[in-house]
């Protein structure tokens, strides 16, 4: 199997690649992309490409729906920069009610002052702050990076409050049993001293904050957006930070509207970078690429389903990509005096995978004429 990096990868990550597998440059031989930041959206698409790994969570730079449509299962590695963005996310807390960028700055500017031990202690006045303790965050979702900003949050000696419709058991069993977990989004911005954002973009998530729910917080209300640029309404948040609305706006994604605002606090997209964070997304991601190359494992994927067939233990495993539609009759009618030994299929939306464990060697005509039915989108033996 051959791999290409777009970016930079890891090379604690990359060192994980048995010897099955071969680094290359040529991205148009590659079987496996791994990728960080580098846009995909014009990415000509190869037919020998199985899988992309996205080494981090967000996914906007890779164009899903048509990696799919050529049988290419995309990866992201949620959770492993978690530590990193919820560390980031305390520091813009922090950073959002004590002025020390300000403080920092006079000492820089007035470093050539020989008496500066004593002038600061006239000048320190206009950088005081306030403290975070029994303040209340309110947090929108409580996912790898909300839930762990939650208990950070907790053990400082803040109230928490969050939202999260789409909470699992197991990461709801993570949080400290101080907080509180409402149904109602209104609640949480009506006694939150700070809102924090913890969302994917998605179209029913775009500009969520905005003018009318900025009128449902609380005066002076602080907002920390370490998810996405574009979850924040730009001329709204522009309006509440210029009326006292809103306190302080700290955000990991300044734009050119958002840079130029008296009251933000804009950091150049730092959530993710540290030496940790990059090496465990690498590693999660090459292993994903590695499952699904060598069993078909799908763990993880932002266009497929997930599918777990475990070990092949048969001479054959066919890995059928496909749109979700009764197409079974049709594949086994190619399968027939085949000894089919296990069948799984998996469906998320328009798109199913299913796999075929069988106890003889399966031809290349075979899986030609699999990717010939109308509907799969690509057919491949293992």
């Amino acid at each position: 199997m051959k791999v290409a990096c777009l970016n930079n990868i890891s090379q604690v990550g990359l060192r994980e690649f048995t010897k099955r597998y071969e680094i290359i440059e040529e991205v148009a031989k590659s079987d496996l992309i791994l990728v960080r930041s580098q846009a995909m959206h014009e990415f000509d698409i190869h037919k020998r490409l199985l899988a992309v790994a996205r080494a981090g969570a967000g996914v906007n730079n890779i164009p899903l729906d048509k990696m799919a449509d050529h049988g290419v299962v995309v990866f992201n590695t949620p959770g492993a920069n978690s530590n990193a963005v919820k560390e980031l996310v305390i520091a813009g807390l922090l950073l959002s009610v004590r002025d020390i960028i300000g403080g920092v700055s006079w000492v820089h500017e007035n470093k050539s002052d020989e008496q500066i031990a004593k002038t600061v202690e006239k000048a320190k006045a206009q950088f005081g702050g306030t403290e975070i303790l029994g303040k209340t965050l309110g947090l929108i979702g409580l996912g790898a990076v909300g839930g762990k900003v939650a208990n950070a949050a907790k053990a400082l000696g803040m109230k928490v409050i969050g939202y999260d419709p789409y909470l699992s058991d197991e990461l709801r069993a993570e949080l400290h049993d101080d907080i509180f977990i409402t149904q109602d989004l209104n609640n949480l911005y009506s006694v939150s001293d700070f809102i924090s954002l913890h969302v994917p973009l998605l179209d029913s998530t775009k500009e969520m904050m905005n003018k009318d729910v900025f009128s449902k917080c609380k005066d002076g209300f602080v907002l920390l957006n370490f998810s996405r640029d574009a979850l924040v309404h730009d001329e709204d948040i522009a309006i509440a930070l210029e009326n006292g609305k809103c306190r302080k706006y700290v955000t990991d994604f300044p734009n050119p509207k958002t840079a130029n605002m008296k009251g933000v606090l804009a950091i150049p997209h730092l959530g993710a970078s540290t030496e940790e964070s990059e090496d465990n997304c690498a590693y999660m991601a090459v292993h994903q690429l590695m499952r699904y190359a060598e069993t078909g494992e799908i763990i993880n994927s932002v266009n497929f389903p997930r599918i777990t067939p475990g070990k092949k233990e048969t001479i054959s495993r066919i890995v059928i990509l496909h749109h979700n539609e009764e197409m079974m009759n049709a594949f086994m009618e190619l399968m027939f005096n085949k000894p089919v030994m296990n069948i799984i299929t998996k469906a998320k939306g328009e798109r199913a995978v299913s796999i075929f464990d069988i106890d003889e060697e399966i031809t290349p005509e075979c899986i030609h004429k699999l990717e010939d039915i109308k509907g799969v989108y690509k057919a491949r033996k293992i």
